[in-house]
């Protein structure tokens, strides 16, 4: 397995992390789960934009999530929008300070 971090997202997101040296790919609408499975088999770090997290089957995402190797992150989109699941937005909805 190579030595690298592969981000998978949307395009914005995907030319600024060019720009930090990462190997970025934008999936097409369906494949971000065979994306996700190609990345992991060439990288150390496998970095996921909210949006195309939230775009796979949910089994897909939490497998990887739960592998020890290589490390799967979902990450916040350029508008900061949380990942899916982010106890801190539960807990502000249950607070009544977010809607």
């Amino acid at each position: 397995m190579a030595s690298k971090v592969v981000y998978l997202g949307d395009e914005l997101s995907a030319a600024g992390f060019r720009l930090a040296g990462v190997a970025a790919r934008v999936p097409p609408d369906g494949e971000e789960a065979l994306w996700l499975q190609a990345a992991m088999q060439e990288a150390q770090v496998v970095l996921v934009g909210v949006r195309c997290a939230a775009a796979m089957p949910p089994g897909a995402l939490e497998g990887a999530l739960a592998s020890r190797s290589p490390l799967v992150m979902v990450i916040p989109g350029f508008d900061g929008a949380p990942a899916p699941g982010d106890p801190a937005v539960k807990v502000r909805r249950l607070l009544g300070v977010e809607a």
